[in-house]
């Protein structure tokens, strides 16, 4: 899939992504392909996602631009 992130708070390690069809996905920094280099608000990215007990969660996220 791919989305654009909404936010991500890089102290707290986590934010949202919002998908094509304008769906927030949470993202955690565990989810992230390269965690050392965080999120930045607006970057498209790629993920895959992965049921938790709270919902989706997008994992092995990636920056596409």
């Amino acid at each position: 899939m791919q989305g654009t992130v909404k936010w991500y708070d890089a102290v707290k390690g986590f934010g949202f992504i919002k998908t094509d069809d304008d769906a927030d996905v949470f993202v955690h920094r565990t989810g992230l392909k390269d965690s050392q280099f965080g999120l930045d608000t607006d970057q498209t990215v790629q993920f895959e996602l992965q049921e938790s007990d709270r919902g989706p969660v997008a994992v092995d996220v990636e920056i596409i631009s």
